[in-house]
């Protein structure tokens, strides 16, 4: 099960990764892994780096997709995405997106989801 479930984790990341593509970001990194969390897209878009949570969801449950980033998944990947500016020093604005699939419609895509604040 544990297999199936990453499968579907990382179809859904290059999915999105695809997409966004098609809206004129550029890939930078894919699975940016530290201690403190995880950070599925690291995209640009002009002069800003683009930390892209995907989540994938069959079922709109529990609110879907998009409300499952909650404050505690909010926290870990701020702690990531600062992992990976110590690793990757930049010094353009950063954001937050949350792109919600549920493989039956349009993606969800919310730009600046959350802030370091």
């Amino acid at each position: 099960m544990a297999a199936t479930r990453r499968d579907s984790g990382q179809a859904a990341e290059a999915a999105a990764e695809r997409w966004l593509q098609g809206r004129g970001l550029r890939p930078v990194a894919r699975n940016h892994r530290c201690r403190r969390g995880e950070i599925d897209l690291v995209m640009r878009e002009g002069d800003t780096l683009v930390f892209v949570e995907v989540r994938l969801r069959r079922h709109a449950g529990f609110g879907g997709a998009l409300a499952s980033v909650d404050r505690r998944k909010q926290q870990r990947l701020l702690a990531a995405a600062q992992d990976y500016l110590q690793r990757h020093p930049w010094s353009g604005p950063c954001r937050f997106d949350v792109l919600g699939l549920d493989g039956r419609g349009e993606p969800q895509w919310v730009r600046d989801a959350f802030g370091a604040g």
